[in-house]
């Protein structure tokens, strides 16, 4: 028969009621009910086993038998003489000269331990000068002489890394550095929880409050916590469990078999850390200081919350493979765990993850393992899963973005400007949001608007060694296509070009026009000796949506005209990016934010044009019809824009040349005048307008030079050429 327990004294926050979960599962599973299972519901731990409540109550109470821990390398340990050893001596002292059964194991082990010290330290305590030198001797030497349950302990705080001549030696950050914490350490502290509340007894009315949250008196102890609950006070009973259930963290099997950023590696589920993804980051989340100076942080955990009841050998199976990939490689930050745990890594029914970044506060020495939230991993979907796997393609650039962003020479970092810290804050912020929460149009239009912002920061020379956004797959546009005009119009601005050549690779895309490219590499910044190389061809400054619309408008015209051609040299590449009718009728009412548009745009430049040509001829895209049209005085305006003859319905061609003049007038606000250069230029090619004459505001005329820089197909310019001039169709 079993019982379930709900442990509400077992909780995801903070840190020590998290690993106490971890901690009661394993001890009843080890030392009571192997059948035991346990799982989260909600934030609370539920526990199944054939104990019942007074039964697990008096197993804690006279049955427990603490794991023994240890740190002869540290500070504190209780093995050496000296006044800052007193408190850990006498505590170990009433451990070792005990009689109580439950603590045979931790006796022996203080017997090799001593041992071992006595053979290699014959003198006594070690300085601190050679106190690193004495821990990479003394624990292989303890690995190879402690057995039993001890190796949980060292396995927990030491990672082994490599082999032979090779080998290395990691502490991961669950118990500070090796068991240290400041000038103190951990063992001590285990220790004296052992002598109150095994030994001596003072705490057996504490245990009803740590396993099940109910409130008794005297339940606070006189000693903190350190990381595990900054700032709270506690009592040895939840010390206890909460040790014992991080001993689950078996950091050196995780490591084992690592290629690839060994450092991070060396922890179940523990990787670099990232200042993205929760409300409260600061670029300092990933450093701490030391006599001014800043330094690698000590990353992040994030520790796995299922919803299924399982046996301690299968929670114990996910700590100890305790690694989450995706398609590109094993998780290796902050950002490639979020990806790797939405989209494609763990699949053993966690429904969450805590995450907990071991930080700095308050300018201190010591670290505290602050919770940076939730991270829910998704029903995956194959759809889902499909959409997700688009933000391969900003993997490796990130990663060069963000040592830009976050550089690790301290010199260096003084002359990052704020505005990019906090661009590329916002980008990882909205890439978070796509993976944690759902993967909606809206977000993945968010992600493209703080791509734009990030490359109008570096085209003013600032963190350009990253270079601009790297190739976006086609299917980037799927996922961001909310079906509105701004977004139409957006791909049709960004997609346009001079022409296509006969392999079909596009000829003279408009992106040189918003960023200094490399003519021979055109994903790379074109740079002089002092910088970005600004040609000038580089128009468009990110400013004003309008103002770069007409100013890509007259470039073109004034590069048209040096190579003596007659037309707009801006080409639809296919008609899914081509601006239609009612958007471009939309757009001259004023119902389009320009600003958006050309924001969207300047990140669509980046989409690979061979694949994206590949893929618009398999698939289709909606586009809008609507009865209203445009102003006629625009429409002839236009048709005297385009980048090619018009061939009507009977084959005759109309060839109508360009006339920067006309855009001239636009820019200046005088559409009326902008209206006779294009009626004599219709009327030059035989174009016989229905109407005479036309004038609008200096906004709408500067509007409708904007307009131009959208580019329609050949069938739309030869429905405006009928409209105006019936004769022709």
């Amino acid at each position: 028969m079993f019982y379930v327990h709900h442990l509400d004294g077992c909780a995801p926050t903070p840190l020590a009621h998290y690993l106490k979960a971890l901690g009661i599962l394993r001890l009843v599973a080890e030392q009571a009910d192997s059948e035991a299972r346990g799982w989260w519901d909600g934030d609370r731990f539920c526990l199944a086993t054939t104990l019942g409540r007074k039964e697990l109550e008096t197993f804690f109470l006279r049955d427990y038998q603490p794991t023994p821990m240890f740190n002869p390398w540290g500070g504190r340990s209780g093995y050496y003489d000296g006044s800052s050893e007193k408190s850990a001596r006498e505590s170990l002292k009433e451990i070792e000269q005990s009689q109580n059964n439950r603590l045979k194991s931790f006796r022996t082990t203080i017997k090799v331990i001593r041992r071992v010290i006595t053979d290699m330290i014959p003198a006594g305590k070690p300085s601190r000068k050679n106190k690193e030198e004495l821990k990479k001797e003394l624990i292989p030497v303890l690995r190879l002489s402690i057995r039993g349950k001890s190796s949980l302990w060292l396995d927990t705080v030491v990672a082994l890394i490599g082999a032979g001549d090779k080998m290395s030696w990691k502490q991961p950050p669950i118990f500070g550095t090796g068991g240290n914490e400041g000038s103190g350490g951990y063992p001590s502290s285990y220790m004296s929880a052992i002598v109150e509340s095994v030994l001596k007894e003072k705490w057996n009315h504490a245990i009803p409050y740590v396993l099940f949250g109910r409130t008794t008196p005297k339940c606070h102890w006189d000693q903190s916590m350190g990381q595990f609950a900054p700032g709270s006070f506690s009592n040895p009973w939840d010390m206890l469990l909460a040790f014992e259930g991080a001993c689950v963290l078996r950091s050196s099997i995780a490591g084992k078999g690592s290629t690839n950023s060994k450092r991070w590696m060396s922890s179940p589920f523990y990787v670099a850390p990232r200042s993205a993804g929760y409300v409260s980051h600061s670029r300092l989340d990933e450093k701490f200081l030391k006599n001014g100076k800043e330094f690698p942080g000590r990353g992040e955990q994030w520790l796995p919350m299922w919803a299924k009841p399982s046996r301690y050998i299968e929670v114990q199976q996910i700590f100890t493979q305790g690694r989450a990939a995706t398609k590109a490689g094993r998780a290796t930050d902050g950002w490639t765990m979020a990806k790797a745990v939405s989209g494609f890594g763990v699949s053993r029914g966690i429904t969450k993850f805590m995450r907990y970044g071991y930080q700095q506060r308050n300018n201190q020495a010591t670290h505290f393992a602050v919770p940076l939230g939730y991270f829910h991993t998704p029903d995956i979907e194959l759809e889902t899963t499909t959409k997700l796997s688009y933000l391969d393609d900003l993997d490796v650039w990130l990663r060069s973005l963000h040592r830009e962003a976050h550089p690790s020479d301290n010199e260096k970092a003084k002359t990052v400007p704020y505005r990019m810290v906090n661009t590329y804050g916002r980008l990882m912020d909205a890439l978070f949001s796509v993976v944690n929460k759902d993967s909606t149009v809206q977000m993945y239009q968010k992600v493209l608007l703080c791509l734009s912002d990030v490359e109008a920061i570096m085209r003013q020379g600032t963190s350009y060694e990253a270079q601009p956004i790297p190739p976006l797959r086609p299917e980037w546009v799927v996922a961001s296509n909310d079906g509105t005009p701004e977004f139409r119009l957006a791909l049709a601005f960004a997609l346009q070009e001079g022409g296509c050549g006969k392999s079909g690779i596009s000829i003279d895309p408009i992106r040189r026009h918003w960023l200094p490219l490399d003519r021979d590499k055109p994903w790379c910044f074109a740079t002089s000796g002092t910088g970005l190389d600004m040609q000038p061809d580089v128009v468009m400054h990110g400013r004003c949506g309008l103002d770069d619309a007409i100013a890509l408008v007259q470039r073109r015209l004034v590069e048209a005209s040096q190579r003596e051609g007659r037309h707009l040299p801006l080409n639809a590449t296919m008609p899914q990016a081509s601006a239609s009718i009612a958007d471009l009728t939309a757009l001259l009412t004023g119902h389009v934010d320009l600003d958006r548009t050309l924001a969207l745009a300047r990140s669509l430049m980046a989409l690979n044009r061979k694949a994206w040509k590949t893929w618009a001829q398999k698939n289709t895209m909606e586009r809008p019809h609507g009865s209203d049209w445009p102003d006629d005085v625009w429409l002839a305006i236009r048709l005297c824009t385009l980048p090619w003859p018009i061939e009507t319905s009977s084959g005759f061609k109309l060839d109508i040349g360009a006339e920067p003049a006309l855009i001239r007038r636009l820019d200046a606000g005088d559409a009326a005048k902008a209206f006779v250069i294009a009626s004599r230029c219709l009327r030059a090619a035989g174009v016989r307008c229905t109407i005479r004459s036309g004038a609008a505001p200096p906004d709408t005329a500067r509007l409708w030079a904007a307009a131009l820089a959208f580019p329609i197909t050949k069938t739309t310019a030869r429905s405006f050429l009928y409209h105006l001039d019936p004769s022709k169709e």
